[in-house]
């Protein structure tokens, strides 16, 4: 078991906070806050502990000085004195005199937000390639770290990684909660346990099959990866997004797993992706050859409800369908209603799957939805997380 935020005393000490406060952003506004939403638990937490509280997080990528004016994380430090009820002090560095004097100043219950850690990466993607100088820098801020970026977890930088090496370390309560659902769910699943996949490619779902496809008792294939398989079992899909390099791979998993994979019977299609355009509901043996296929139909939905009722362990990893535009949203809706009336343990494994189950209202509805969707695919894999690997054991 890692150690956490709660068990060091830390009154008056200087804590780092490594969040995922990485969330979208249009001219300047927030259009999803569901991760600082996240976050403010072990923000709260060391506040109330009296800490004296160093928040860090990346936003975006970096690669031009013109996107350091898209990127900045000032609009998020104003959203969390809002929701903290308190002045988070953002400074616009990530490092140098005014980084340290400020922080050197600092009181206990005092919350500071450093500048986007990735501004970091103009120059040598110092933070992405955890740059050990960058990363000493860093350490010196602090007395202690928590990395609470789940989102991150899979990723060797400066600001997860480098940090935990150079300091006490633990994780906040947002990486502990995932930690919890996903570890339980890998490990001691309540059967029956079903996993629902979809999403775009095959390729990218070839660990994650490959690990859990012996364990659980069924998988629902959806998405634009559906086509793939369907391809693989003799079906003509039309201009459906198919990987012919996986093909031969979703044959072997076909007959090594007959049993468990439940394929679409029916799928909604257009010639477009576009939310006016004509839409048709096609057996799967009748899609035509200028036809793309961009949802599961509704006959689809009844099967894979058979599934799921009676399930006491749901996984989803990707979207059903093209949800973006509503004619091709109601598989991946209906999906989300179904489950969210199950006594089932749900876990939605971040990305896109969280993003639609936000987006349609289904966020209290569900047991877990992840922060991470890299992050929660490659735990599923049977992955080690290298910022998990890092923080110390409970003694």
């Amino acid at each position: 078991m890692k150690k956490s935020i709660k068990d060091y005393d830390i009154k008056d000490k200087k804590v780092i906070i490594r969040c995922d406060l990485n969330v979208p952003i249009d001219n300047g506004i927030i259009t999803d806050d569901n991760r600082i939403q996240e976050s403010l638990k072990t923000i709260k937490y060391a506040i109330k502990k009296g800490a004296k509280v160093i928040l860090l997080s990346h936003l975006g990528r970096i690669k031009t000085a013109e996107d350091k004016t898209k990127y900045t994380l000032k609009p998020v430090a104003d959203r969390l004195s809002e929701l903290l009820n308190k002045k988070v002090i953002f400074i616009d560095q990530t490092r140098g005199p005014k980084v340290q004097e400020t922080i050197n100043k600092m009181k206990a219950k005092q919350v500071i937000l450093l500048e986007n850690t990735r501004f970091e990466d103009l120059d040598g993607k110092k933070e992405s390639s955890n740059d050990a100088a960058l990363a000493d820098y860093w350490a010196t801020l602090g007395d202690i770290f928590i990395n609470d970026a789940f989102g991150t977890a899979h990723r060797e930088h400066a600001s997860n990684v480098g940090l935990a090496n150079r300091l006490p370390n633990g994780i906040g309560l947002l990486m502990e909660k995932e930690l919890k659902f996903l570890s339980k769910a890998i490990n001691k699943p309540k059967k029956p346990y079903t996993v629902i996949l979809g999403g775009s490619k095959v390729s990218d779902k070839i660990g994650l099959i490959d690990n859990i496809a012996a364990q659980a008792d069924y998988l629902l294939i959806g998405g634009a990866m559906a086509f793939t398989f369907l391809k693989a079992a003799g079906f003509e899909v039309g201009k459906s997004l198919v990987q012919p390099e996986s093909i031969d791979y979703c044959i072997d998993v076909l007959n090594k797993y007959e049993d468990k994979i439940i394929l679409p019977i029916d799928i909604v299609t257009s010639m477009e992706i576009k939310a006016e355009t004509p839409i048709n509901q096609r057996f799967i043996n009748e899609i035509e050859e200028n036809e793309i296929g961009l949802d599961i139909g509704p006959r689809t939905i009844k099967v894979f409800k058979q599934y799921l009722e009676g399930s006491k362990t749901i996984i989803w990893n990707g979207p059903v369908g093209y949800f973006e535009l509503a004619p091709f949203a109601q598989g991946t809706k209906a999906l989300l209603e179904i489950i969210s009336q199950t006594k089932a343990v749900t876990i939605l494994g971040g990305g896109d799957t969280a993003s639609a189950a936000i987006q349609m209202g289904y966020q209290d509805k569900i047991s877990h939805i992840s922060t991470g969707g890299g992050a929660s695919l490659e735990l599923l894999e049977g992955k080690e997380l290298p910022a998990l690997a890092v923080i110390n054991e409970k003694e």
